[in-house]
């Protein structure tokens, strides 16, 4: 799943720009705030028709392609960088489609645009080995490990497995990658203080992975838009590996305590905790700080956004 964009880099000449991911929440999100100023041209499976209806009326181009398949022929043949987002989860304990969806697919790809200027390849928080402190603040150079997932059994090992294909083809085929390890991004219509504010309007319980606390170090898709180049700049040969996260660190007991106030709502807490899972998420934001600068969006202001929306829509 991808998009290409026919994008204008600042400071510099028009760029075309491939985003996989185009029906995900964070690679959704950004191309369509890029597709408010530029040409852009969706791919992605589009099983759904209302998806492919949706990139329309946003002025996308839809194109169908299903990169795990391995034919990317329906690609365009040049682009000048590459924002990879496509993810596969599945509640399944599939770790061979898992690592061919999630690692060999990273792999064919860069192959294909070998010849980029750089490559962004999004990863997760979930590859870092569980730290039993929940106010562990994870650095990058924090170990990796499985962290078990309810929702996506596979998902940490198949991500430890992109990043190691994207660190290979880094070094083999001299392109300047940066792997993003992406926390809690959040906006509008997605991300997990979203689905936690659905639950709590709802009147169903907030469903947490641990017991309290559960920090985490969220970051809106705003924020994630306006980083995309300065992390495209520090892309290197080995690729150079950051923590894409906020620069707060909050709890989800913080963020639903706020949405229920502001909602005039109460809310109950149920745990969906595995053994071996992450009791907390936090980052340490230093080295994208580094490359990018300060977020411009304040965790309760971007709070605050999805639930005067949410009211709004009600």
């Amino acid at each position: 799943m991808c998009f290409f964009i026919e994008a204008v880099e600042p400071g510099g000449c028009g760029m075309r720009l491939l985003i996989t991911g185009a029906t995900g929440q964070i690679g959704n999100a950004i191309a369509l705030r890029l597709a408010a100023a530029h040409e852009v041209v969706g791919v992605a499976r589009f099983a759904d028709p209302a998806d492919r209806s949706a990139m329309e009326r946003a002025g996308v181009t839809p194109v169908a392609c299903d990169l795990g398949s391995g034919d990317l022929s329906a690609l365009p043949a040049r682009v000048d960088h590459v924002l990879h987002f496509a993810a596969y989860q599945a509640a399944s304990s599939d770790y061979d489609a898992a690592i061919r969806m999630n690692a060999e697919a990273t792999g064919l790809l860069m192959h294909r645009y070998r010849a980029a200027k750089s490559i962004l390849v999004a990863s997760t928080f979930s590859v870092y080995d569980p730290h039993a402190d929940p106010w562990h603040q994870y650095v990058e150079t924090d170990p990796l490990g499985e962290a078990r997932l309810q929702h996506a059994p596979t998902y940490s090992v198949s991500k430890i497995g992109q990043e190691a294909v994207a660190r290979t083809m880094a070094r083999v085929l001299k392109l300047p990658t940066v792997i993003a390890r992406i926390n809690v991004a959040y906006g509008d219509q997605s991300g997990l203080p979203f689905h936690h504010l659905q639950a709590i309007t709802r009147g169903n319980k907030v469903r947490l992975r641990a017991p309290a606390p559960t920090p985490y170090s969220p970051i809106h898709h705003r924020d994630m838009a306006e980083q995309v180049w300065p992390l495209l700049d520090a892309a290197r040969s080995p690729a150079t590996i950051v923590n894409w996260c906020g620069d707060e660190v909050v709890t989800a007991e913080q963020w639903c305590e706020q949405m229920a106030k502001w909602s005039d709502r109460s809310f109950e807490i149920e745990l969906d905790h595995i053994p071996g899972s992450q009791p907390g998420a936090a980052g340490d934001a230093t080295r994208r700080n580094e490359i990018t600068g300060p977020c411009n969006v304040n965790w309760k202001h971007g709070i605050r956004e999805l639930v005067d929306g949410r009211n709004a829509a009600t």
